[in-house]
């Protein structure tokens, strides 16, 4: 799908010319727990150090014609953690709205938050609701958080959304299609992103927006992400820049060699 344009295009799923267009960028931040570890730190200290991390990519992603930054902050797989180490990460959640969300409402940011809502806990659900109302009215720069969400678990949510409809009467079958589907997404509000953004060095997407990613560009960088800012998240959309998206079509003249 093509990217967005501008801040107007938050809504929407639509954009423009590769070289213009404000980005949507989505990014895995990875490497809190190795982070810690070289140091002899405990994780905990490496999940604070990527909070850190995020407040330096936010501010400098601004700058960077990006209009869209989607962050994966806390998967459905990350349950399985241990105890503690889930508590630390749902502490880091309240401690970020506490500390950046009246700097944050300022900048014209709106924060958003994707994925599921139930199962999380009365006071965390408080925060994402308090974030999101403070920054409803904004449009200069949007901020997404996936927080208790997973790829695979977003499709099932939207499909089955669509099959109480069907059963309720107020939808058919034959009416589903991509367009339709996708607005069931918790991503639906937002275009889908034009670069994914891995660091640590890993290669692969780990249940991260699988529908919205048909075709992102993919950049895995080795940086850690508590070493994260600005200057990683230039040279990612460097990289993205310099790649010819074509959507599965291919241009003109390259038929006209191929003829």
């Amino acid at each position: 799908m093509p990217a967005t344009t501008g801040p107007q295009d938050v809504s929407g799923r639509a954009g423009g010319p590769a070289s213009t267009e404000r980005l949507h960028v989505a990014i895995i931040m990875d490497g809190n727990g190795r982070w810690a570890k070289q140091r002899g730190m405990p994780r905990v200290l490496g999940h604070r150090a990527g909070v850190n991390a995020l407040k330096r990519t936010v501010e400098g992603a601004q700058s960077q014609n990006v209009g869209v930054l989607t962050v994966f902050g806390f998967s459905t797989e990350n349950w399985s953690r241990p105890p503690q180490e889930v508590s630390e990460l749902m502490g880091l959640l309240k401690a970020y709205v506490e500390s950046d969300l009246e700097r944050l409402a300022k900048a014209g940011v709106r924060v958003r938050i994707i994925g599921r809502r139930t199962g999380l806990s009365p006071d965390i659900a408080e925060v994402i609701e308090r974030a999101e109302r403070r920054t409803a009215q904004n449009s200069e720069f949007v901020l997404q958080v996936a927080f208790n969400y997973g790829g695979q678990a977003d499709i099932t949510d939207a499909a089955r959304a669509f099959a109480e409809r069907v059963e309720r009467g107020e939808a058919k079958a034959s009416d589903l299609n991509e367009k339709t589907f996708e607005q069931f997404l918790s991503t639906a509000s937002a275009p889908p992103p034009d670069l994914i953004v891995r660091t640590s060095g890993e290669r692969r997407i780990s249940n991260f927006l699988l529908w919205d990613c048909a075709y992102a560009e993919l950049v895995f960088q080795d940086v850690l992400w508590p070493d994260y800012g600005p200057e990683a998240l230039a040279a990612a959309i460097a990289e993205y820049r310099g790649r010819d998206r074509r959507y599965g079509g291919v241009a003109a003249d390259d038929v006209a060699v191929a003829g």
